[in-house]
């Protein structure tokens, strides 16, 4: 066995020093150990970008946009809710007109919440009403009875159910907070188009 001792066994010997730019952290013992230092740095440097860090993956022109199409979605759904409230006509009409408002009123806590991430990304959320039809998924339809509004209603949330599941899919692990953001939205909208089906199956065997 050789009597030389290679520097990596001295363990005397300084640990070897990461090159400049390297991975902000590392790996001892097993356990994952962050190199603080360089992430205060990189906070302080980019203070003014505010919530996007060099951590952010994806194009955040492409997301801004992507939200903002369903900024348009969630208002037009709104709208539709609101109108189908308070048109909601018949004997059957009181617990089906509840159902929309509620649905209104989530719509609306939808949107409050896409906005707030637009501009988190250093976006501007596009409230213009002149072309909110234009942007958004769904569609404004004011259906002629009340199972022809809930009908519509289940076609436009199986649309946003659709389109949220391809953002969804398309962040992936770049964008993890606005992808839970729309996990969480999805979530609702599926139940939304459940409680629709269920009320026009009840409506049709009544």
């Amino acid at each position: 066995m050789s009597k030389h001792k290679h520097k990596h066994d001295d363990p005397q010997a300084p640990p070897p020093q990461e090159a400049p730019g390297s991975s902000p952290g590392r790996a001892i013992g097993g356990d994952f150990v962050a190199d603080v230092k360089a992430i205060r740095e990189r906070a302080r440097r980019h203070i003014e970008t505010g919530a996007v860090t060099d951590a952010y993956r994806a194009n955040r022109t492409t997301v801004i946009k992507l939200l903002n199409e369903a900024l348009a979605t969630e208002l037009v759904c709104v709208l539709r809710y609101k109108r189908h409230h308070f048109m909601a006509q018949g004997l059957a009409a009181e617990p089906v007109a509840a159902e929309f408002a509620a649905h209104a009123a989530e719509e609306q806590g939808h949107a409050d919440l896409i906005a707030a991430r637009i501009v988190q990304l250093q976006g501007e959320p596009d409230f213009a009403p002149d072309t909110l039809t234009g942007r958004a998924h769904a569609e404004y339809k004011e259906g002629r009875d009340l199972i022809d509004m809930i009908r519509e209603d289940l076609v436009a949330e199986r649309i946003a159910i659709e389109s949220y599941s391809e953002m969804i899919r398309y962040l992936g692990s770049d964008d993890a907070t606005t992808r839970r953001m729309l996990e969480g939205i999805l979530a609702t909208e599926e139940e939304h188009a459940d409680d629709m089906s269920s009320l026009l199956v009840k409506l049709d065997r009544g």
